[in-house]
């Protein structure tokens, strides 16, 4: 690699040394300065090869420089640091055309690395500028551990990009978050963001629920549904809990992903697919694909990028501004504003927590209603930490549970997977083509495919069970099976 010119703006004059003395030693020029007027002289005097800058400097923030320089000099390289390590710093860099964003403190190999890579690099057409400033508004993702840092490098990187993002994590991590940072701080935030919970919607209407229905495409769709993918065209479609959709489901995304498209149920015509995807799941894909239960096909697709969101307990350092943050929501909500001590501080920062950031917002939500002093001490930490029940395990069905209680308890899940919403219209022709497709199935299944047989244990004519059997398109030899 040739020598080059690289100019250095820091307000600390220990970085401007050790980074002088580094690339030095590489053979570079190596010019710096502690302020932004300086820099920008030299880069209006034609000089540098590459900027190494930080964020905050005596005369000028370091991010309102860049968009200025690319304008007069778009092939110069900049790389940014700062010590302000949020999601909006790394997102801030990267719209306004930083080649690279690295959190203080870095490592020198690391930085060093970064500046061989942006010397060498071909020179890609110029970045547009965002479209307007993201303003502080409360960011989605709160935490400046190192896990979370490379996190925020990611998604820095991803939020001019359509590609195809898989979040994985245990459940409480923050994934649906992570999900809408990318869509609001992405190039289809003017576009809607549309989640599913795939684990909370019944196998029979998920189809329904992903792409639609047309007027009269099975018994009882007197409209047409407008599925998830026409809801989300322009935006982002979040699929949360993908480990859990059914195969059959499977096989129809995975084509909409290959082919751009897809038709309703019951429809003909194709509808272009203008989406983002994003999945998420606390499950093991790889899991699932050895035993037959997810399709490698699709999860090749679906992991075009993967971002793994760390437990709490993987980063414990994060859980003081978590905390802060939590008591902030609380009394915006009307509770009396709070705050620990620093022996409750650090039990917090010991505890494991099973439930992740959604068990530590639960607690400090209840420390914030239940205590009267402002400053929470350590006792109070451990009483509601004793008196927390563990995560429940998987709720089992109640014992003699009858069918109206099960389609109770399905359909209070399904309702809470909107979140607030509302499912697409039908519902009720839907949920009942969904009993009366397993009630036949299994009728003729006892029966021994009889017809005339089931249809006197249904009550039916005999005429009106084969018009069911062709409209639910229900295999006769399976239900011999």
């Amino acid at each position: 690699m040739n020598a080059s010119t690289i100019l250095i703006a820091d307000d600390d004059r220990a970085i401007r040394t050790v980074l002088s003395q580094a690339l030095g030693r590489m053979g570079h020029d190596v010019r710096t300065t502690g302020n932004a007027a300086t820099l920008w002289r030299w880069v209006s005097d034609g000089e540098g090869d590459l900027i190494i800058t930080d964020v905050v400097m005596p005369d000028e923030n370091g991010l309102d420089l860049i968009p200025r320089i690319k304008k007069l000099r778009p092939e110069l390289r900049i790389i940014v640091m700062s010590a302000q390590n949020t999601l909006l710093t790394a997102v801030k860099a990267t719209e306004r055309g930083a080649f690279e964003y690295l959190p203080k403190p870095f490592d020198l190999r690391e930085l060093v690395n970064v500046v061989e890579r942006a010397l060498t690099a071909q020179n890609a057409p110029a970045a547009a500028p965002g479209d307007g400033e993201q303003a502080d508004e409360q960011l989605p993702l709160i935490g400046r551990s190192p896990a979370m840092q490379e996190i925020y490098r990611v998604l820095a990187r991803l939020m001019g990009t359509d590609l195809t993002v898989m979040i994985t994590g245990e459940s409480g991590t923050g994934k649906e978050l992570v999900a809408r940072a990318l869509h609001d701080y992405g190039k289809r935030r003017s576009g809607p963001f549309v989640a599913i919970n795939m684990a909370a919607i019944p196998r029979e209407l998920i189809e329904s629920e992903l792409f639609g229905h047309e007027k009269g495409s099975f018994t009882g769709a007197t409209a047409r549904g407008v599925g998830r993918f026409e809801q989300a065209q322009g935006g982002t479609l979040f699929l949360d809990e993908i480990g859990d959709m059914p195969l059959e489901a499977q096989t129809r995304l995975l084509r909409v992903l290959q082919q751009g498209e897809y038709t309703a149920v019951g429809g003909r015509t194709p509808i272009r697919a203008d989406v983002r995807i994003v999945a998420a799941t606390h499950r093991d894909l790889r899991q699932l694909i050895r035993q037959g239960l997810f399709r490698e096909d699709l999860f090749y697709r679906l992991n075009v990028v993967p971002i793994r969101l760390p437990p709490l307990r993987e980063r414990a350092e994060d859980v003081p501004a978590l905390a802060r943050h939590f008591f902030g929501l609380a009394h915006g909500e009307g509770l009396p504003m709070k705050s620990l001590d620093q022996g409750a501080m650090e039990r917090l920062k010991a505890h494991r927590w099973a439930g992740n950031v959604r068990e530590l917002e639960n607690l400090v939500r209840r420390l914030a209603a239940l205590y009267s002093q402002e400053v929470i001490g350590i006792d109070a930490v451990e009483a509601e930490l004793a008196e927390a029940s563990p995560a429940p395990p998987l709720a089992e069905p109640p014992a003699n549970e009858g069918l109206g209680g099960a389609a109770e308890r399905h359909l209070r899940d399904y309702f809470a997977a909107h979140k607030g919403g509302l499912p697409p219209a039908g519902l009720y022709d839907r949920v009942l083509r969904e009993v009366e497709r397993p009630l036949i199935l299994l009728t003729l299944g006892v029966t021994r495919g009889n017809q005339l047989k089931a249809a006197q244990l249904l009550g039916l004519n005999r005429n009106t069970l084969r018009k069911k059997i062709r409209e639910l398109d229900i295999d006769v030899a399976r239900s011999l099976k």
